[in-house]
C-alpha cells in the first residue's frame, strides 16, 4: 500500500458536508434530507442500520445538522458522530422532517432515487409546511472522487484479495477434482484471513463451459483438466470494496484458449491505458472494446467495461458504450473486458484502479499473464 494512503486517519466528515453544501446551493434547496445509509456513512461515519440526516445549505449551519437513529444505537452514534446533534427516534426520517418543519426550513431536498412514494406521501401528510424538492445523486457525485483515506481503504481491500488468491494458488486450492463451491468458499475464507471484514459480493468461480457465463454462481461442477477457471471476487475493508477477476487454465491451454486470453489481455491493457483525467467514460470503453471488435469477437463482449467502486461495489461512474461524463482525478474504477464463447468457455480480466493526472494507479497486483495451473 502506498505510504501516501494513511489506513488509520479518520476522514474529515465536516469537510465532506461542507462540499455537499455547495451542491445544495447550486440546486437551490435550503437543506437535504439524507436517507440512504451509505450516504449517511460517507457524511458522518455512522454505520448503524437505521438513520436519517438533515444537512443545511448555509455555511454557518453545521450546528443545525442533525442525525437521527433509534435506541439501539445511542452509544454507537455518540462514538461515531460526536460532532453532531443526535436525535433518538425509531421513525428517524419522519423525525428529521418534523425538525426541519419546526425550524421553518423552506425548501428541503430529498433523495428521490431512495425515498419511496409512500414515504413521501407520509411526509407531506405531516403538514410541516416544507417544500419537499426531489434531488438525486448529490452525495453520490461527491463520492465519485476518493480522498487519500478512501484510496487507502480500497488499497487494503485489494491487498486482502491479492494475498488470498496467492495463498489459494500456493496451497494447490485450484486444481482438478475440486468443485466451484469448494474453491469459492476457500477463497472467501482466505480473504478474511488476510484482513477482510467481509466479502464484497458472492464470489464467482466458473469452470469449463461455465466460464462463458459472465456472472455464473458457483455450483457443484467439478474442475477438470483443460478448463478455463474464472475467479471474480473482492474483499471489503472498513466499508470499502475491491473487485478483481483473473482467469486460469488447468493444464496446457488449447490454441483457441490462448487466442481469446491474449485478446482479452490486450483489450484490458488498452482500457487501463485510456484511463485519464478528462477522458469521456464511453471513450475508455471504446478503446478497450475496439480491440475485441477488430478481432471479430465483438458480439462476445456482452457488458460494459467497468464501474466505479468504493463504499458500494457498483457506484458511479459507469464505463460503457452508454457512459456519460468524463473521468476526474481520484475516481476509483474497474476495467474488466471479457470474451464469452457459449458452451466452450470465457475469459475476463479485471483490475481496480484510481484515475490520476500522471496515469492510473493500479490497486490489484496479481499477474495478468496467462497462468497455467498444473
Amino acid at each position: 500500500m502506498s505510504a501516501d494512503h494513511d489506513p488509520v486517519r479518520r476522514p474529515d466528515y465536516a469537510l465532506r458536508r461542507a462540499s455537499l453544501r455547495n451542491l445544495l446551493v447550486e440546486n437551490r434547496v435550503d437543506a437535504l434530507l439524507v436517507t440512504d445509509l451509505i450516504n449517511i456513512r460517507y457524511l458522518t461515519g455512522f454505520t448503524g442500520s437505521n438513520a436519517a440526516l438533515l444537512v443545511y445549505a448555509w455555511d454557518s449551519s453545521e450546528d443545525r445538522t442533525v442525525i437521527c437513529t433509534d435506541g439501539r444505537y445511542i452509544t454507537q452514534v455518540g462514538e461515531q458522530v460526536p460532532d453532531l446533534r443526535a436525535e433518538i427516534n425509531r421513525a428517524s426520517a419522519r423525525r428529521v422532517v418534523e425538525i426541519a418543519g419546526e425550524w421553518q426550513t423552506g425548501r428541503v431536498g430529498f433523495e428521490s432515487h431512495i425515498l419511496t412514494v409512500e414515504q413521501h406521501r407520509a411526509f407531506v401528510a405531516l403538514g410541516t409546511g416544507l417544500d419537499l424538492v426531489p434531488v438525486a445523486g448529490l452525495v453520490e457525485q461527491l463520492r465519485m472522487v476518493k480522498d487519500d483515506y478512501e484510496v487507502g481503504r480500497l488499497a487494503a481491500a485489494c491487498d486482502a484479495a491479492d494475498n488470498a488468491l496467492a495463498t489459494l494458488l500456493e496451497r494447490g486450492g485450484l486444481r482438478p477434482g475440486r468443485t466451484e463451491r469448494q474453491v469459492a468458499r476457500e477463497l472467501e475464507w482466505l480473504m478474511f484471513e488476510h484482513g477482510a471484514d467481509a466479502v464484497s459480493f458472492e464470489t464467482i468461480v466458473a469452470a469449463g463451459p461455465n466460464s462463458a457465463v459472465p456472472h455464473h454462481r458457483p455450483t457443484g461442477a467439478v474442475l477438470a483438466a483443460g478448463d478455463f477457471v474464472k475467479l471474480d471476487f473482492g474483499a471489503t475493508v472498513d466499508g470499502y470494496h475491491s473487485d478483481m477477476t483473473r482467469t486460469f487454465v488447468l493444464g496446457q491451454p488449447a490454441d483457441w484458449q490462448r487466442e481469446i486470453y491474449d485478446l482479452v489481455h490486450a483489450s484490458q491493457a488498452a482500457g487501463r491505458e485510456a484511463l485519464a483525467v478528462g477522458v469521456a467514460t464511453k471513450a475508455v470503453d471504446a478503446a478497450s472494446r475496439s480491440v475485441i471488435e477488430d478481432a471479430g469477437y465483438g458480439e462476445y463482449f456482452v457488458h460494459g467495461l467497468g464501474h466505479g467502486v468504493g463504499l458500494q461495489i457498483h457506484e458511479a461512474p459507469g464505463i460503457a458504450k452508454t457512459g456519460t461524463g468524463t473521468l476526474l482525478d481520484g475516481v476509483a474504477v474497474t476495467v474488466e473486458p471479457g470474451v464469452y464463447l457459449p458452451g466452450r468457455g470465457g475469459v475476463r480480466i479485471e483490475d481496480t484502479l484510481v484515475v490520476r493526472k500522471g496515469g492510473p494507479e493500479l490497486l490489484t497486483h496479481t499477474s495478468k499473464d496467462l497462468t497455467v495451473v498444473d
